[in-house]
């Protein structure tokens, strides 16, 4: 059993390969991450893809909405080059060795991870609308995998990990939370553990400046696991142990897991 906190991948290894791809996931798996965070979408033609952002300009090159495109429109794009031109734009030339990586299909994801124990949080990006939608196909797709005892599905629309919970109540779910400038964080911390209980959520996933001791430790009471993202710093590892935090999601596994092993804890 790998020791805590787990080390989570954000959108896979994506410090070192183009985020939500099979290279980047793959890359976690021999990182030795023990599981990944990812991204899922609906295609204009209800199929589940593997995707953060709502169009695919930034990663794709492409000014065109997810949800205008099928699904083999989406796969036949390129999401591997502009993970080169941005290391280039920080003086790290690589050498264009994901050119041609795509977007995967939430069904060639759960392959990966047959033959390991990954854990998989799986974030629902819905669009207006397409929220009920999205829940019932990430739901269908971990029945067909057979995934519903390794998959977290985790979203920061409280409503459908409801949605979730009323179509299977058994497949664990994450209340994600992100800092709020608009709210001042003494008024806002206090009340999400108990969102996250009102929504039904098994965990509740926090952005690491929320995660004080007392949110910490209010969920940890109130039987909810606490996942932090997105942390890079390997100091992390210490203080997550010393809070009792489960997991750290963080864009290089590899750099956190050094940090855990020299913990030896």
């Amino acid at each position: 059993m790998s020791r805590l906190p787990l080390i989570i991948g954000h959108r896979g290894s994506s410090a070192l390969a183009p985020e939500n791809t099979l290279a980047a996931f793959r890359h976690s798996i021999a990182d030795g991450a023990d599981g990944i965070e990812f991204d899922v979408r609906l295609s204009r033609d209800g199929v589940a893809v593997v995707i953060h952002d709502a169009t695919m300009e930034r990663t794709g090159l492409l000014k065109r909405k997810v949800s205008q495109l099928s699904a083999a429109d989406i796969q036949a794009t390129d999401v591997g080059s502009w993970f080169h031109k941005s290391r280039l734009r920080h003086r790290s030339p690589g050498d264009g060795e994901f050119a041609g990586e795509t977007v995967p299909l939430l069904n060639q994801v759960f392959p990966l991870f047959e033959r390991n124990k990954g854990r998989l949080y799986l974030e629902m990006k819905a669009d207006a609308g397409a929220g009920a939608e999205l829940a019932a196909e990430v739901v269908r797709s971990i029945h067909q995998a057979s995934f519903r005892e390794r998959v977290v599905v985790e979203c920061f629309d409280l409503s459908l990990i409801k949605k979730v919970k009323t179509i299977d109540y058994t497949i664990r779910t994450a209340a994600l939370f992100e800092r709020r400038l608009s709210r001042p964080a003494t008024v806002f911390r206090p009340h999400l553990v108990e969102m996250a209980q009102e929504a039904g959520a098994d965990e509740i996933a926090l952005h690491h400046s929320l995660a004080g001791r007392r949110v910490v430790e209010q969920a940890l009471r109130s039987n909810q696991q606490v996942v932090v993202w997105t942390v890079d710093n390997p100091r992390w590892v210490t203080k997550a142990q010393a809070l009792g935090v489960a997991a750290l999601i963080t864009n290089n596994p590899s750099v956190l897991i050094a940090a855990r092993d020299s913990a030896g804890v």
